[in-house]
């Protein structure tokens, strides 16, 4: 990766922080859900610090972060969009340096075979892409909702769906009990690794 592309990675992921700054979150009213703001001002400092050079911040850590829920809170759909975009930065800039490292074909050979374990589990029939939660009181996805996402996720790896990994983010199932439905670690699992496969297609 030449100095230039490290630049323009990095002013990315610079404007995604600097346009947070312009455009602090709306506080939603006292008796309306939203983010807890002391969560998301010290992860918003980390992220910052990050970008600024110091590293330790990675894109699957952005993926993964979850703030509580509370009254007066951070509109959440603000926060869930300056997450995005700056995933999208940081998986940018992974991408540019496992290129740098590994060189293009390998890299692009790397991506193709996670792409094939991803349409292995795609291809099994509805019903039977995961194993079901094992407890009967445990809490797990709908299969008929995680299963058409699949659908679309294979189809996307085929290139007939437009789907990209905001949408893949953002799908919210019904809930189901035990054995009805998917496991849920199983389920987030997996849609986490397509995630990172279509920030790299994308």
């Amino acid at each position: 990766m030449d100095h230039g592309t490290r630049q323009d990675t990095q002013g990315l992921a610079r404007r995604v922080m600097a346009s947070a700054d312009r455009q602090p979150f709306d506080v939603v009213p006292p008796d309306t859900f939203g983010y807890h703001r002391r969560q998301v001002d010290r992860f918003m400092a980390r992220a910052r610090v990050a970008y600024e050079g110091a590293g330790g911040l990675r894109s699957a850590d952005i993926r993964r972060i979850a703030f509580d829920a509370v009254k007066g809170g951070y509109a959440a759909d603000q926060v869930d969009d300056v997450l995005d975009r700056l995933e999208d930065a940081l998986a940018q800039a992974e991408r540019q340096e496992r290129i740098r490292s590994e060189g293009e074909d390998a890299w692009s050979a790397r991506v193709q075979g996670s792409v094939e374990i991803l349409r292995g589990r795609l291809q099994r029939p509805d019903g039977e892409r995961f194993r079901r939660a094992s407890r009967a009181d445990a809490a797990s996805y709908d299969v008929g909702g995680v299963d058409a996402l699949c659908r679309r996720l294979l189809a996307r790896f085929e290139g007939q769906d437009p789907l990209d990994a905001n949408e893949v983010r953002r799908a919210v199932f019904a809930a189901a009990t035990g054995a009805e439905g998917y496991d849920e670690a199983q389920v987030d699992a997996f849609l986490d690794a397509s995630i990172d496969v279509l920030t790299v297609l994308d």
